[in-house]
């Protein structure tokens, strides 16, 4: 199966997903690699959402030769997907490439590191979102590489739902995650299916997946 349903979340099983992650997490793998292998990883991700959970009709088609039936992929026309800037932005241009007629948002958000944790939680703040019109047809696709304490993507799903109708489908995608992250997004946002190709085993004291693969977006972006 392309996607397994585990607790507490669904996991991307595809070899190449696998494959494109164990390389991104080397601390050998230098910027444009990581930045090529996130959008590969995302584009992957994109065709097994496709695959796994978007359905199929049945269409007539002519061929050069003859009348034939075929087969379409439903609601490639209802996609809307959320870049969480920074480091979505690699891995969003791949899913892009599986669903190149999206709508796309973005919301600028990042956790305040100087001010710790508080049970097991960070300030976040929000700099800047600009979001499409969502509807109930719709299959919403939020995607951070990295969902470590949970923090960003909850105050991301305030902002996307906070004015919008429920959608078809809500899927909060993730190239890592965390348990800590995965169990708080999942208890504040019953609706939303959890989509990951890794369950990584701990958070560190900073908050820092491990074995994770580092900050991506300084990764991506060759920052500190």
């Amino acid at each position: 199966m392309p996607i397994e349903d585990r607790d507490p979340a669904s996991l991307i099983t595809h070899a190449l997903a696998r494959d494109t992650l164990s390389r991104l997490r080397s601390v050998e793998t230098e910027q444009v690699a990581f930045r090529k292998g996130l959008v590969k990883l995302g584009r992957i991700c994109g065709y097994e959402i496709i695959d796994g959970a978007m359905e199929t009709e049945y269409v007539s088609i002519t061929t050069p030769l003859a009348e034939t039936t075929g087969e379409h992929v439903k609601g490639l026309d209802n996609v809307v997907i959320v870049n969480v800037l920074r480091a979505a932005t690699p891995f969003v241009e791949g899913l892009l490439k599986a669903f190149p007629r999206a709508k796309q948002g973005v919301i600028s958000a990042g956790r305040d590191e100087s001010a710790g944790m508080t049970d097991g939680e960070f300030p976040i703040t929000i700099d800047y979102v600009k979001l499409p019109e969502i509807t109930e047809d719709d299959t919403v696709i939020v995607a951070d590489p990295m969902l470590a304490t949970g923090s960003t993507m909850c105050r991301v799903l305030d902002h996307v739902l906070e004015t919008a109708p429920e959608p078809e489908d809500l899927f909060v995608l993730s190239a890592v995650s965390a348990p800590p992250g995965l169990l708080r997004v999942g208890e504040r946002f019953p609706e939303a299916d959890l989509l990951t190709v890794s369950v990584d085993d701990e958070l560190d004291d900073d908050g820092f997946i491990v074995p994770g693969l580092g900050d991506a977006g300084d990764r991506a972006f060759r920052t500190k």
